[in-house]
């Protein structure tokens, strides 16, 4: 009889236990049932998004709003060919150094100071002698049209000398180029002798300027000593 009686009990606990089980997993799973509200005979299922999948619905969301309002598009600059990009560089010369050339005596070298402005005065010619000066420069990024050298001379504030010489057109190099004027004599005599200021300067034809040099030089009846 103990046996009889405690059998349907165990039976009822066991069911019980059952459905509430899988009532917890439906939950934990995120499916629901719910009644029939229509009253067609059917079971209605739905399924409850956890906040995991609820945070990606909602990043995916705004990822696509973003695209349609052109966030997330890279825009690119203007496209240009090489040719393009090279007519764009503005041509730049840089000068090296200056040297006088006079024949049966070693070259002059003078470098050329940023500022364009050699302190006291930058050398010494011998009255009476032959001349010449040479340049020497690099020119990059872009062809160098006309290069132009201009040199004003002054004594005791008289303008006596005013030259201008054209260099030629360059185009861009590693290597410096070099220009030799032609041959000048410099004057000679009492009244020659003495302090000289001068100016020159180096453009192209678009009047670009690249180098002014303002400076003194003295013209003595001997060379400086070496």
């Amino acid at each position: 009889m103990s046996l009889a009686i405690g059998a349907p009990s165990s039976s009822r606990n066991m069911g019980f236990d059952d459905n509430s089980n899988n009532k917890e997993g439906e939950e934990s799973s995120g499916v629901l049932e719910t009644l029939d509200e229509d009253g067609d005979g059917g079971v209605r299922i739905g399924r409850k998004m956890s906040e995991s999948e609820t945070s990606m619905y909602a990043t995916d969301h705004e990822e696509e709003e973003d695209d349609e309002n052109g966030t997330n598009k890279l825009e690119l600059g203007p496209q240009y060919t090489l040719k393009e990009q090279l007519e764009k560089l503005e041509p730049d010369v840089k000068f090296l150094n200056l040297s006088i050339l006079s024949p049966g005596r070693p070259d002059i070298v003078l470098s050329i100071p940023e500022n364009g402005k050699p302190k006291g005065s930058w050398f010494t010619l011998k009255e009476g002698s032959p001349y010449s000066l040479k340049f020497s420069f690099q020119v990059c990024n872009n062809i160098v049209s006309g290069l132009k050298y201009t040199n004003t001379v002054w004594k005791t504030g008289v303008k006596v000398d005013s030259t201008k010489e054209m260099l030629g057109t360059y185009s861009p190099q590693p290597e410096a180029y070099t220009h030799v004027n032609p041959a000048e004599t410099t004057p000679s005599g009492m009244f020659a002798r003495g302090s000289y200021s001068a100016r020159s300067k180096f453009f192209d034809d678009d009047n670009k300027r690249y180098l002014e040099i303002n400076y003194t030089f003295d013209i003595r009846k001997e060379w400086a000593a070496t």
